[in-house]
């Protein structure tokens, strides 16, 4: 029986790794639809015009940015487009791998390590998603496979 709350804790960190993977493109639109909505309750919106105006800023935001990286014609401007979506990405999996390390690793360093290699690993693949979204969408562009 002590081997069954092992299992499950595994299983947990691993689908909210896998979770924190797979939204790991979407955090800039979300700090920005917070952000906005938060403003919006502030100045008096109360709850349900502060969710809608932090939604519309939200798709907003992920709309114009896969906007930006199908229209861009220079390299440059597209990676500067994915720089911006890859790092609250980088920063969300630091925090994430971090949260979850310091629960493990008793060295401040080791902790700091664990979560620069967390903070690459998502940006990174935050990094391969956001470029294979804009080569889908480009014409001629190739589909992303898997």
């Amino acid at each position: 029986m002590t081997i069954l709350p092992i299992l499950l804790a595994i299983t947990a960190i691993l689908m909210l790794c896998w979770l924190l993977f797979t939204l790991a493109i979407y955090a800039l639109p979300l700090f920005i639809g917070v952000t906005a909505g938060v403003f919006a309750y502030q100045t008096g919106a109360g709850w349900p015009g502060a969710i809608l105006i932090g939604a519309l800023a939200a798709a907003v935001t992920l709309v114009a940015g896969n906007m930006l990286l199908t229209s861009a014609r220079h390299p440059m401007a597209r990676l500067a487009v994915a720089m911006l979506f890859v790092a609250p990405a980088a920063i969300s999996g630091y925090y994430a791998t971090h949260g979850i390390v310091r629960h493990t690793a008793p060295s401040e360093a080791w902790q700091l390590a664990f979560s620069i290699i967390g903070a690459i690993a998502v940006g990174g693949t935050a990094f391969v998603r956001v470029t294979q979204l804009s080569a889908a969408r480009q014409p001629g562009g190739n589909p992303p496979h898997g």
